[in-house]
């Protein structure tokens, strides 16, 4: 599917990563591109879903949920039924950021941001202790964040 993507689109997908709400003007400097070229191909990377979706990234520590907690989850099975109903269960969390079915010793890993331990212990209690199949559960807390990043290498 990348083959689809020249080097103009792959600048202005670079740009875009960085600043979703920079303006088609300066986009179009910034690729040397006029105006209405990039604001063509800005659509036609949004319609062929290149671009996913624009959003607000908020600052977890002034939103008062500073401690990310890494959920390692081992089910009784792997029954699609029990799969689904897991995966159904657990998009109802609020509190879970990302969810992800693994290769490897655990099925999924989960990523949390809680308040403090306290906050993580009630969302344990509240939702993780209650989700469907689990055989076996293994929490890690990040001491320090050392990359971040949503930006894909274009």
């Amino acid at each position: 599917m990348t083959e689809e993507l020249d080097a103009i689109d792959r600048r202005i997908l670079g740009v875009l990563q960085k600043d979703a709400r920079v303006t088609n003007a300066e986009l179009s400097e910034r690729v040397n591109l006029s105006p209405s070229a990039c604001h063509r191909r800005v659509q036609r990377l949004e319609e062929e879903g290149f671009i996913a979706a624009y959003v607000a990234l908020l600052d977890a520590r002034k939103m008062g949920k500073p401690t990310t907690v890494y959920v390692e989850i081992t089910l009784q099975s792997q029954a699609e039924d029990l799969l689904d109903a897991f995966e159904r269960e657990v998009a109802k969390v609020p509190d879970v950021l990302e969810c992800h079915l693994m290769a490897g010793s655990a099925d999924y890993l989960i990523k949390i941001m809680a308040e403090d331990t306290e906050d993580f212990a009630r969302i344990h209690r509240r939702y993780l202790a209650r989700l469907p199949g689990v055989r076996q559960m293994q929490s890690s807390f990040s001491l320090r964040t050392v990359v971040q990043t949503t930006a894909l290498s274009v």
